[in-house]
Formats: structure tokens, sequence, C-alpha cells
């Protein structure tokens, strides 16, 4: 690791950046491999041997239920038993993001499967 810097605190996997936590790039041409957010730098002798596993998971054909090319990311997610308050229906598609740092709770899309009115929810 960079011997400029004091050394962190915060034990993490090679994939995190031990001083901010933001996931590091993945190793390139440089000899090191510096975090984009604080500048931390690891040497890129440091990822020899690590194992890198991938999962690739295929449907049977016809098995998958196709979205609609119009219907963005907000309509792809579950629907739930909640009530539009714009329309009164019965039905709300989610799908939740980080907006927030990281020791705080999602942020909750939801979605009319009538009329597209969205709402969102912090939890």
């Amino acid at each position: 690791m960079d011997s400029g810097r004091p050394r962190s605190h915060f034990q993490s996997d090679l994939d995190f950046c031990p001083d901010c936590g933001s996931i590091l790039p993945l190793p390139g041409v440089e000899d090191t491999v510096t975090c984009i957010r604080c500048g931390f730098s690891v040497d890129v002798r440091d990822f020899e041997q690590k194992v890198v596993k991938t999962t690739f998971v295929f449907h049977k054909v016809g098995t998958a239920v196709p979205v609609a090319a119009d219907d963005g990311p907000e309509f792809q997610g579950p629907v739930v038993d909640r009530r539009c308050s714009r329309c009164g229906h019965e039905g709300m598609a989610y799908h939740t993001r980080q907006m927030r740092s990281a020791d705080e709770g999602q942020t909750v899309f939801y979605t009319c499967t009538s009329c597209r009115f969205q709402e969102k929810e912090d939890s």
C-alpha cells in the first residue's frame, strides 16, 4: 500500500477503499489502483492471485417476461398492495435506490401501474 500515507484503521477487502469505503476501480496498466473519490492508492501487485467469480443465469426460452421498451426501471420492479394517492388504484410497482449516505436507509420509489404517478418514501 502507499507508504506516503498513514495506514487506515478501516479493514476492508481489496475491492473497497480502506479510507473512504468506495468501490475501487479494476486494475489496469498502471502500477497502482487509485480510489477515484479520495485518491488512496494500492499497489497493483496486491491484486495478484485474487479470484473473481461471476455467475450467469440463463432462463428457458419463453419463460422471461418481456418488458416494453417505453417502460423504464420504475415499472420493472415488483408490484405491492399500495393505494395510489392520485387515482386510488390499488397496486404500485417499486424499486429502491441508495440516495443518502450509506448509514441511512434506502429510498423507495413507488409508481402507480395505472396512472404512472410516482411517490417516494425514505426508509
